[in-house]
């Protein structure tokens, strides 16, 4: 939530970034009004990854876990009916939670085409595919991630019944390796960049506990 103290400082604010197609232009964007005060971040082995029957001489075999992140999203219209937004004064919330809803929907133009294969008999499907999400949570993390659960909990609504207020649980999974190199460039690169930026700032963590260390040290 936002300080009253005039001088703090501005804090970046979180976002997903939409990406539809192959091509690296995004398709939308999803600016966290209030950036989360808590996130979950878990991580789970890939099923398999440890049999030492994969590797010669019985050694374990470590694949790059999955990562997940659940984070509660808060949204309020209080600010942009104050300003007299025509958007929000006529329909609310209802513009950013669909935005969110539809990166777990496919896409209408593929329900459609199917429609019409169907009925011309054709048994050819067009499959789905789920929207590319680049999760930016500052700088240092910026994450390829498929949208796995989206929760809405709508608290308040304005005279025409459009959600003024609410709450929405997001879950996101961190794209695989092959995910990503299915996705093609630039995000192919991504998971690697990641994982040194982990390596690099688990290096420099060598440095702050020798000097918490020395200085437990008196002499």
């Amino acid at each position: 939530m936002p300080s009253d103290f005039p001088r703090s400082p501005k804090l970046i604010k979180g976002a997903l970034v939409v990406f539809e197609t192959r091509i690296p232009v995004p398709t939308n964007l999803i600016v966290f009004q209030y950036n989360p005060e808590t996130m979950n971040r878990s991580f789970h082995q890939v099923a398999g990854s440890s049999d030492p029957r994969l590797t010669p001489g019985g050694q374990s075999l470590m694949l790059p876990p999955i990562e997940s992140f659940q984070l509660d999203v808060e949204l309020d219209a209080a600010d942009q009916l104050e300003d007299k937004n025509v958007l929000t004064r006529a329909v609310g919330l209802h513009p950013v939670l669909a935005a969110l809803e539809l990166l777990i929907h496919p896409p209408s133009t593929n329900l459609i085409l199917n429609k019409v294969l169907s009925l011309a008999g054709s048994s050819v499907i067009s499959p789905a595919t789920s929207p590319l999400v680049l999760f930016v949570w500052g700088p240092a993390r910026v994450v390829p991630v498929r949208v796995d659960s989206v929760g809405i909990t709508e608290e308040a609504f304005d005279q025409l019944l459009n959600p003024s207020r609410a709450k929405v649980a997001l879950g996101l999974r961190a794209l695989t390796i092959p995910e990503l190199v299915q996705a093609g460039p630039p995000f192919d690169v991504l998971g690697i960049v990641n994982l040194v930026a982990k390596e690099v700032l688990a290096r420099t963590n060598i440095f702050n506990s020798i000097q918490q260390i020395g200085g437990s040290i008196s002499f």
